[in-house]
């Protein structure tokens, strides 16, 4: 599949996809940080809070590569991707707006929660299917870095709300983010229109070279079997890297607090700022992996940078300090900034048609969530047999899984010669 697009059309849809996942990622970020708050009102067990809090990643798993898949099969004026926003992002806005207004009864502020969810998640694999879209496979890791900076900064933002605002104005706090999702979405409807990608005119074609134009959705079903029974390999492996990386990643942020108190000796709210300097780290080398990647390949930058993430965390082991670890944890944090950037592009360009680019990005975030739930689980269980002190070497033993397996697809990918920008 190959795309061509104009740089000066690659930088405006990229600001725009950006602008779109800021405003979505804003209001998840201060979802995850004050809606525990409001279930601790109601709720005394730990346990039972943080199931509820992971019932948007468990809705996330099924809904959005379904979703995705919906949408690659969308023909309209708009393209197939806008209308979902159109719709989708004012009415999550507007639930999220709700939370606060529903916590008075736990059974009304878990519906509430449960409908944000369902709809930000519905979306959410929407938006990010523009870039490839609108990107030509060569410039997709750069266009991606901008959208993973977007993301990245808007951690700092739901810091500030709640540092500044949620303790006096806790229902205004919530409107803040759900206006900055309106206004995206308008910016969105008003300027975008992907029925003028090159990837939708692709999709159109291949819909008239096949005479699908009565049915032009490539069933989920259809996709995943054809993953599975290809003798290659390569994106069945893409996504299990995905989901073993993931893992690490979702564990070392979730245990890092307690690894903090308990093997450094450290008060619970010093202990949860290990990783802040880390989230500037990430931010600083997002866009230079990018270069890099479109420059020596995307498979060996992120080789390298998961062997640097793994290094770290021997680093970490061995210099088991607060300040060893505040260090180990930036090294880490720009290592993982390699795989966060472009293994989703190496799944976009692995993809056989511009007709299922929503469906490939869907699967990448079951992979990804996939690691969220299970990886905290996973290095949790390393540590009870391993002891808190050597928790930083577990996630480098989870990590290598990933490594042996995106170099298993390196090796696949040496093989080819159909041009694939990997």
């Amino acid at each position: 599949m190959t795309l061509t697009t104009p740089r000066v059309r690659t930088g405006r849809i990229t600001f725009f996809v950006a602008l779109a996942v800021f405003a979505q990622e804003s209001t998840w970020n201060l979802y995850d940080s004050q809606v525990p708050p409001l279930l601790r009102e109601h709720v005394s067990s730990a346990a039972l809070i943080g199931a509820l809090m992971g019932m948007d990643n468990l809705l996330g798993i099924f809904i959005q590569p379904w979703m995705g898949n919906r949408s690659d099969g969308t023909r309209t004026s708009w393209g197939r991707r806008i209308p979902y926003l159109v719709v989708g992002m004012p009415i999550a806005g507007v639930l999220f707006v709700l939370i606060p207004h529903a916590a008075a009864s736990l059974p009304l502020l878990v519906l509430t929660m449960f409908g944000y969810a369902l709809v930000a998640n519905s979306f959410k694999p929407i938006a990010e299917s523009l870039v490839p879209d609108f990107v030509a496979p060569e410039r997709r890791s750069r266009a991606n870095a901008a959208v993973k900076i977007a993301s990245s900064i808007t951690v700092i933002v739901a810091a500030l709300i709640s540092l500044f605002l949620i303790d006096d104005f806790p229902k205004l706090s919530f409107a803040i983010p759900a206006v900055l999702m309106l206004a995206s979405v308008a910016v969105l409807a008003w300027r975008v229109r992907d029925s003028e990608s090159p990837a939708y005119r692709a999709a159109l074609e291949e819909d008239r070279a096949g005479h699908t134009e009565n049915s032009p959705r490539v069933r989920m079903r259809d996709v995943l079997l054809d993953i599975l029974r290809d003798t290659d390999r390569s994106r069945l492996l893409v996504v299990l890297a995905v989901l073993a990386f993931g893992s690490a990643w979702f564990a070392s942020r979730s245990l890092i607090t307690n690894y903090g108190m308990e093997a450094l000796g450290m008060s619970r709210g010093d202990a949860g700022g290990l990783t802040l300097p880390s989230g500037l780290a990430f931010i600083a080398a997002a866009y230079p992996v990018a270069l890099l990647a479109e420059r020596f390949g995307r498979l060996r930058v992120i080789l390298a940078g998961m062997a640097v993430f793994a290094a770290a965390m021997v680093l970490g082991t061995v210099v088991r300090t607060p300040a060893g670890t505040v260090v180990a944890m930036c090294v880490a944090a720009a290592g993982a900034s390699a795989f966060m950037v472009n293994m989703a592009v190496v799944l976009w360009n692995l993809a056989p048609s511009a007709r299922v680019l929503g469906t490939y990005t869907g699967l990448y975030t079951v992979g990804w969530a996939g690691g969220g739930f299970l990886g905290p689980a996973l290095v949790g269980g390393m540590v009870d047999v391993t002891g808190w002190p050597l928790l930083l070497l577990d996630l480098a033993l989870v990590t290598a899984v990933a490594v042996l397996l995106v170099a298993r697809v390196a090796v696949l990918q040496r093989r080819r010669a159909d041009g694939r920008a990997l």
